[in-house]
C-alpha cells in the first residue's frame, strides 16, 4: 500500500427502504497521494497518507494503522465518542485490526478482520461503525452514523478500497437505515517522483506529527475506557490548530478538546 498513487474516489447511493427518499447525486473525485510507512515492527504498521494538490502543495491526509491480534480497540459510538473494547484473544487470533485516524491524528474508527490470500487474491474485509464521511458531514444532518463493510484488496497495479455502507439515523434505541451506498476508491501506482513534494513534507514535519500521535496515544490507553471530544474550541476544530499553526503546545491543545468524565 505504500508509494505514490493516483486515487479515484467514487460513491453512489443504491437503495433506500423509504420510497420517498431523494437519492443524492453520485460523488466522484481524484487525487495524487503518497503513502509513507512510518513504523513497521512486524505486528504494528503505521502508514501516513499525504495529498499532493496540483503539483503545488501538500496536505497531510488520513492515517491507517494495522495491528496484529489487538488486545483492545477504541470503537466509534456516535457523535464524538469512542469506547475502549477489550478482545478475547481467541476472537482475534490470526487477525489484523485496521485503525483509521483523522487528519489531526485523532481517532476515526477501527475494525478487525482476516487477510485472505487464496486463488491469486489478497484481501481483507471487516465491518465498522464510523462517523459521517468527510464528503458529507458538513452538508447533511439526516443521518447520524455510517455502518461500513470495508474491503481492501491488493492488485498488481495498486489496491482498491471497496465499501458497502449503511447510512443510519439514531432515534433513541431505534436505528433507522435511510439509504445504502456503494463506494470504490481505486489506488493506481504511479512513479514515486510525482509525489516528491510529499516525501519532502514528511521529512520536514515527521517529528512534529510523531509528538501529536504520542499525545493522542496517552488518552487512548487501557485506563481510559471512554474518549469524548469537543467539535471546536474557540470556534476552531482540532486540525486547524495543527495544520495552519504548528505549535509546541500540543498537549494543551489536545487536552482542551477532551471532555472530562468528572
Amino acid at each position: 500500500m505504500c508509494g505514490c498513487y493516483k486515487v479515484d474516489f467514487e460513491f453512489a447511493e443504491t437503495f433506500s427502504p423509504d420510497t420517498n427518499y431523494v437519492f443524492q447525486d453520485n460523488y466522484s473525485a481524484s487525487a495524487l497521494e503518497w503513502v509513507q510507512m512510518i513504523e513497521d515492527n512486524g505486528s504494528t504498521m503505521r502508514m501516513q497518507h499525504i495529498l499532493v494538490i496540483q503539483d503545488m502543495y501538500t496536505v497531510k491526509h488520513w492515517r491507517q494503522d494495522w495491528i496484529y491480534q489487538p488486545k483492545e480497540s477504541f470503537d466509534y459510538v456516535e457523535g464524538r465518542t469512542w469506547k475502549l473494547t477489550s478482545h478475547d484473544p481467541m476472537t482475534v487470533a490470526g487477525r489484523w485490526e485496521q485503525r483509521v485516524f483523522q487528519v489531526d491524528d485523532s481517532p476515526r474508527y477501527a475494525s478487525v478482520g482476516t487477510w485472505i490470500h487464496a486463488d491469486g487474491r489478497h484481501f481483507w474485509e471487516a465491518n465498522a461503525r464510523t462517523p459521517l464521511p468527510r464528503r458529507e458531514y458538513t452538508k447533511r444532518s439526516d443521518y447520524d452514523v455510517m455502518d461500513r463493510r470495508n474491503r481492501h484488496e491488493i492488485h498488481d497495479a495498486g489496491w482498491t478500497h471497496e465499501q458497502d455502507n449503511l447510512k443510519v439515523q439514531l432515534d433513541g434505541e431505534n436505528e433507522i437505515i435511510i439509504a445504502e451506498e456503494k463506494g470504490r476508491n481505486t489506488y493506481t501506482r504511479v512513479d514515486d517522483e510525482r509525489c516528491q513534494m510529499a516525501v519532502e513534507y514528511w521529512t520536514e514535519n515527521k517529528d512534529f506529527w510523531s509528538d501529536v500521535r504520542d499525545e493522542w496515544g496517552k488518552h487512548m490507553q487501557a485506563d481510559n475506557d471512554l474518549l469524548q471530544l469537543r467539535g471546536k474550541v474557540e470556534g476552531k476544530p482540532p486540525y486547524v490548530y495543527f495544520m495552519d499553526h504548528p505549535t509546541d503546545e500540543i498537549s494543551s491543545i489536545i487536552e482542551s478538546f477532551i471532555i472530562s468524565e468528572e
